[in-house]
């Protein structure tokens, strides 16, 4: 996406999957413009997706329990597709002022 720049940086916390040995080796192969950069372990406040996911259980688990699965996936996905770009200006400030929503209607559930 990017052709013109030579060097592609990107921010990743310390989950497993961005240190597992498959992800190193095809950051390793000829060619390949990527560069990992891995913020601090335990720095929430450093990674934009821990404070959406904060902002998700203050406005959607808070004394809420869900009986079944689907409730809580759709109730999820409402947040995240309805909610959150509609009351974006006043989570912002929270998530951080870089953060963008760029299509609601692609978040989904992985199984």
């Amino acid at each position: 996406r990017f052709p013109r720049k030579r060097v592609i940086y990107v921010i990743a916390d310390n989950a497993r999957c961005h240190r597992a040995k498959l992800v190193q080796a095809w950051l390793q192969q000829p060619g390949c413009r990527i560069r990992l950069i891995y913020i601090p372990p335990y720095c929430p406040h450093l990674n934009p997706i821990e404070r959406l996911w904060g902002l998700m259980h203050k406005h959607l688990l808070h004394n809420q329990c869900f009986d079944r699965f689907s409730a809580f996936k759709c109730a999820l996905l409402n947040f995240l597709r309805h909610e959150v770009p509609k009351r974006w200006g006043s989570f912002c400030d929270v998530v951080t002022d870089n953060f963008r929503v760029r299509d609601p209607a692609e978040f989904r559930i992985l199984r």
